[in-house]
């Protein structure tokens, strides 16, 4: 009989508020970014959750701070945010030794 109310991992949560503004691909998950009426948010999702290993996501807005979420998860890293209201952001997820990067985006 299947357990009643199990995690279902593609529903996982990202933690944002905001609209989808950019996701990144990467071998071992994915970089997704968000964006609402003055803040950006990051996540980095592991494409195969369970195990523990190493990941981060890093947010920065142009001339501000980079805030920085890096542990030993099993799902995902963040949410990080950053204040964005007419603001360039950048982001950087990773997963071990693989990553992806956003670059300026959001301008």
């Amino acid at each position: 009989m299947p357990l009643l109310g199990a995690p279902d991992v593609a529903r996982a949560a990202s933690g944002c508020s905001g609209r989808p503004a950019k996701t990144v691909e990467f071998s071992t998950g994915e970089l997704r970014v968000y964006k609402s009426r003055a803040q950006a948010c990051a996540v980095t999702v592991a494409k195969k959750p369970g195990k523990r290993r190493t990941m981060s996501v890093t947010l920065q807005a142009r001339g501000g701070r980079a805030v920085i979420d890096k542990g030993s998860y099993t799902k995902m890293a963040g949410p990080v945010t950053v204040s964005a209201l007419n603001r360039c952001v950048r982001a950087t997820g990773a997963i071990g030794k693989k990553s992806a990067s956003t670059g300026w985006i959001l301008c």
